[in-house]
């Protein structure tokens, strides 16, 4: 119930006046739907189906003296145009509500989805080591959805509602004890139903850890796909998938089942419940036939009213798990949320570093409550303008030291400084603007050469781009290529060898024109000539930027002005390159 209750708050608080009005408009469409039904009777009145006991139907008998005052052939003319009126009123109105809770509906999950991505964005770089990846994707696809599904069964619920209120006034003032009865049938019934509620809540329960399964299955099965084929493992990850959707499968049809048995009991119930109306009143009541009649085409109308609301109620109920995930990921995202907000760096000029870049005493936990160091009284000076190399075993921190010095990690203890000035957590922001990095896996979006570019500096120009493309060594195989810049890579670049993946991610970080270029491993899996390739092009930048270069082969680091080697989280040497190499 407290997920609920978030739930509508948020709506609220998303939709404020435009819930109330359409909420308006659901009463504006009962009235009208009750009014026309209540027309019947004047109608068949005139028509002589009745002729006595007109006067037990409130408001029918003043109608029908006005309209028999008129001459014979205006009367049914005039009920008619005002009964078809009545109707083209109630579907306009329809069309409008239907269009307004579409809109409302449509705006709130682009208002989460668009406030869940956001808070992505504005998390701290160790709260995506700690997460699954594809926990985010089953939230921004499948659990939206799901809400998304639930807002809609929400609007319509209260449709229901709504229309079940106004009805039930309208039958009460033509036979209290007849409607009494009705009402007593569907308290009772809905109360008897309430177990259903309970087990979709479960089903609902089930479905979001069937879907999380899922979603990270397929996204590790893909993105293992080539160990997958190479080693032929397809039987066995197929045999684990062909589960999972079974299960999935089995899931579903238990939620269809509970639905089909509220609707097979509220059918049967309106069965019995029509009998022992027409009974009652004609053998104990003794209503009078016409109105009996309306009180039988409103419950006609009523009772599937009471079936969708149960049938609502459960799904909506079935889908809380969904949105309790989106709740779950938004409070986690919120205490992982950095200090600053980005816009802030967004059109800021990069940090110049024109003394060079210091760690002092820096130390560093992945578990802040465990006892194991990833870095322990790191002292380094890496100056500016110059290459420096960070070397040491696999396990040794390397790539923790380099996250901490972009800004993307804050050291427990110790100060990073810039030109002798400690970074702060606006600083790291203002710093991480500052830097382009490449990856040892170079990443590319499945999109062409000048978007993969132009995604980091969008007002570059043509000449700029070719200008980045040469110093990575890169122009002359994109001039090979059949649409040049508008050639399409492919998912992760994979219509491009590795080295000329590799070279176009340092063209796009050259473009980018940054004060510091952080490379790791970036050559460590290509063969000697692209890496003598994108060797070259570091040397030509030496002097314009510093350079910080993780590295594992003896080639990759020859050219640096220092080489600073870890071990188990310890600097135990930094030295000239030349130095360190005797």
């Amino acid at each position: 119930m407290t997920h609920i209750l978030l739930y509508l708050r948020k709506l609220h608080r998303f939709a404020g006046i435009r819930l109330y009005v359409n909420v308006l408009c659901m009463i504006a469409l009962s009235v009208f739907d009750a009014v026309g039904i209540y027309l019947l009777v004047p109608m068949l009145g005139l028509i002589g189906l009745f002729d006595a006991g007109m006067e037990q139907i409130p408001l029918v008998s003043p109608l029908l003296e006005a309209l028999r005052g008129m001459p014979a052939q205006s009367g049914l003319p005039i009920i008619l145009a005002i009964y078809i009126l009545l109707i083209a009123g109630q579907a306009l109105l329809q069309r409008g509500q239907s269009i307004q809770s579409v809109r409302i509906q449509q705006g709130f999950i682009r208002h989460l989805r668009l406030g869940i991505y956001e808070s992505l964005m504005r998390s701290k770089w160790m709260f995506f080591v700690k997460q699954r990846k594809s926990d985010f994707h089953h939230i921004l696809t499948s659990e939206l959805a799901r809400v998304s599904q639930a807002t809609y069964l929400f609007l319509q619920l209260n449709a229901s509602l709504v229309f079940t209120v106004i009805q039930l006034g309208f039958a009460f003032w033509l036979s209290a004890k007849l409607t009494a009865v009705v009402l007593a049938s569907g308290i009772a019934i809905a109360l008897f139903m309430r177990k259903n509620v309970r087990r979709a809540k479960a089903v609902g329960n089930h479905t979001t850890e069937l879907s999380q399964s899922y979603f990270a299955g397929i996204t590790d099965h893909f993105n293992g796909i080539k160990d997958i084929k190479s080693n032929r493992l397809e039987a066995s990850h197929l045999a684990w998938f062909r589960s999972l959707v079974d299960r999935m499968e089995s899931n579903f049809v238990t939620f269809a089942r509970l639905q089909a048995n509220t609707q097979l009991l509220y059918k049967t119930a309106a069965a019995v419940l029509i009998a022992l109306f027409v009974y009652l009143s004609v053998e104990v009541l003794n209503v009078a036939a016409n109105q009996l009649l309306l009180i039988i085409i409103i419950f006609a109308r009523l009772w599937p009213r009471f079936t969708s609301i149960q049938s609502g109620a459960e799904q909506i109920v079935s889908s809380v798990p969904a949105f309790r995930s989106v709740l779950r990921l938004e409070a986690e995202c919120s205490e992982a949320r950095e200090q600053t907000a980005f816009e802030t760096f967004a059109a800021r000029e990069p940090m110049p570093v024109v003394e060079g870049i210091e760690c002092r005493n820096v130390y560093f936990r992945h578990d802040p409550n465990g006892s194991s160091y990833a870095l322990r009284n790191i002292c380094i000076h890496i100056p500016a303008g110059g290459m420096t190399a960070i070397i040491g075993k696999s396990g040794a921190g390397k790539s923790t030291l380099i996250d901490i010095l972009m800004g993307l990690l804050e050291p427990e203890r110790g100060t990073i400084l810039i030109d002798g000035v400690p970074v702060t957590s606006e600083g790291r922001l203002a710093l991480r603007h500052s830097i382009s990095y490449v990856s040892q896996d170079p990443f590319l979006f499945n999109a062409s050469i000048r978007e993969n570019l132009l995604i980091v500096h969008p007002e570059a120009n043509e000449e700029d781009l070719w200008e980045a493309l040469r110093f990575s060594a890169s122009d002359e195989f994109v001039k090979m290529l059949p649409e040049g810049l508008d050639t399409v890579v492919g998912d992760r670049g994979v219509r491009l060898s590795g080295g000329e993946r590799q070279r176009l991610v340092l063209a796009r970080a050259i473009l980018r024109k940054p004060s510091i270029l952080v490379l790791d491993e970036a050559t460590s899996a290509l063969d000697n000539e692209n890496e003598a390739k994108i060797q070259n092009a570091i040397d030509r930048l030496k002097g314009k930027l510093t350079i910080i270069v993780i590295a594992h082969r003896l080639s990759t680091i020859r050219n640096a002005d220092q080489v600073i080697v870890l071990e188990q989280g310890e600097v135990v040497k930094q030295e000239g390159n030349q130095q360190l190499v005797r």
